[in-house]
């Protein structure tokens, strides 16, 4: 017999998704301890799981799932043919119509493009608090992404619009952003993006009270402090609509010692994401949920609260880290949606983390 830690490792499914097969009689345990409600699995359904595995990668629906395993073993596989044949057309239909929308796309987004080239010219100098943006790069940096294949994500977007400078960083699964207000008259509105290098030497000129000069001309952003120069080429991206993807639903807030949840959250039950499609990476996972709608809480495997959050444990002490204050605000909607964290004292800067998909 295989416990369901073996059965996960051995057959590629995780621990949650076989606990879900189980609640929904695709794949049930040979046995199952009466007292601890352990789970076991015979040495016959590893190949039945396995298979259940590369169903479940081509993204059968689970209706269709159900059949093909029940035909798997009859001496007529005509049925168990049929639907993998009815869901590869459907597939190829499905990529057929993807194709279509993808070539419209591109078409509006060449549009776009030649649009947003005259913005590239834009010139304009600000002045700037030293401390405050510091402060601001201090809270954005963890989420600057490095997947070379989404290049315009790695860096730091200065975001001037008015008397703000908006900073903001995204590797698609977090994102970052922070306040800091600009002396001088109004300027015109202007984005750029920072290179990760170029703001890390940015922020090591950044150690004093005094303002400091920040300059855009073209494709080049300058730095300048009473002690140095950084200087470098903006990254020649668009960033994404960032305003957009942080206008979040109303949810439950609560309050939390920023030292004791980070403790919680360090020492606290962990979950093992899915493994993910595009390179079979894993994660850890903390479970939240608010109780009491006041306090955050670390949940156990074994707790299927519907209203609970999972998040990349690793993403939110990083989270927690860059927050910078003794007590920061979590803010839950839908488990969908994804996780704030907030500083009580400053609205405008604050943290997203991507809810990671449970199977319940």
């Amino acid at each position: 017999m295989r416990s369901i830690g073996e059965m996960s490792r051995d057959s590629g499914l995780g621990v949650s998704t076989l606990r879900f097969y189980d609640r929904t009689g695709v794949l049930v345990p040979a046995r199952v301890d009466p007292v601890s409600g352990y789970r076991w699995y015979s040495p016959a359904q590893l190949g039945e799981a396995r298979l259940l595995a590369r169903l479940r990668r081509t993204g059968m629906p689970l209706a269709d799932i159900r059949l093909v395993l029940a035909g798997w073993s009859s001496a007529d596989t005509d049925l168990v043919s049929e639907l993998l044949q009815a869901h590869l057309r459907r597939l190829e239909r499905e990529l057929s119509d993807a194709r279509s929308e993808f070539s419209t796309l591109r078409e509006l987004l060449a549009r776009r493009e030649n649009t947003l080239a005259v913005n590239r010219t834009i010139s304009t100098e600000l002045t700037i608090s030293a401390s405050e943006l510091a402060a601001a790069l201090d809270a954005v940096r963890f989420a600057i992404s490095a997947d070379p294949e989404l290049p315009m994500l790695g860096g730091v977007l200065f975001d001037v619009e008015g008397e703000a400078l908006r900073v903001v960083a995204t590797d698609r699964y977090r994102m970052a952003v922070a306040y800091a207000g600009i002396g001088g008259p109004d300027g015109p509105a202007v984005q750029v993006i920072v290179p990760a290098p170029l703001a890390g030497a940015m922020r090591a000129l950044l150690d004093g009270e005094e303002s400091v000069r920040l300059a855009v001309d073209g494709d080049r952003v300058t730095l300048e402090t009473g002690d140095g120069q950084a200087s470098g080429l903006r990254l020649d991206h668009d960033f994404p609509d960032y305003r957009r993807l942080v206008q979040l639903p109303a949810g439950r807030r609560a309050l939390v010692e920023t030292s004791d949840f980070r403790k919680a959250v360090e020492g606290g039950p962990v979950r093992v994401s899915e493994p993910r499609a595009q390179d079979g990476a894993s994660c850890d996972l903390s479970v939240l949920k608010v109780v009491d709608d006041r306090t955050v809480v670390v949940c156990d495997d074994g707790d299927d609260d519907p209203d609970q959050v999972a998040v990349n444990r690793d993403f939110l002490l990083d989270a927690l880290a860059a927050g910078g204050r003794d007590r920061l605000i979590l803010e839950f909607g839908v488990p969908t949606a994804p996780v704030a964290i907030r500083r009580p004292d400053d609205e405008e800067t604050f943290s997203l983390l991507m809810p990671v998909r449970l199977e319940h």
